[in-house]
């Protein structure tokens, strides 16, 4: 059974920063794409970062209002990716949620994504 569970989440001020964690068990995600998107509340499910299978070569995207602060990245040897928020604005506010698709190739659709893990909230106070 595959599980992906976040954890990281918490209060911070503006301008700190956190580093989410994604565990996944039940099988190996090294060479499946991975990604983190938000929600904020009354909002729907945003993209926030992805980044590419091994195979693929790992390479990373990132929404606009998040990039240059935000860093996804993977360490298979673990099967955990994380997302390293820095320069946090209280609009980044929401339940973040891990990601990963049965492809080595990025997507930022919620859709294209097969297994999610439960979301861990972020919160930034200004």
């Amino acid at each position: 059974q595959v599980q992906l569970v976040e954890s990281g989440g918490g209060l911070v001020q503006a301008g700190g920063s956190l580093r989410l964690s994604c565990a996944a068990s039940g099988r190996t995600f090294s060479s499946n794409a991975m990604a983190w998107f938000r929600q904020a509340p009354g909002k729907e499910r945003e993209f926030v970062a992805t980044i590419s299978g091994s195979g693929s070569g790992g390479s990373t995207y990132y929404a606009e209002s998040v990039k240059g602060r935000f860093t996804i990245s993977r360490d298979n040897a673990k099967n955990t990716v994380y997302l390293q928020m820095n320069s946090l604005k209280p609009e980044d506010t929401a339940i973040y949620y891990c990601a990963g698709r049965e492809s080595t190739w990025n997507s930022r659709l919620t859709d294209r994504y097969d297994y999610w893990g439960q979301g861990t909230q972020v919160t930034v106070s200004s």
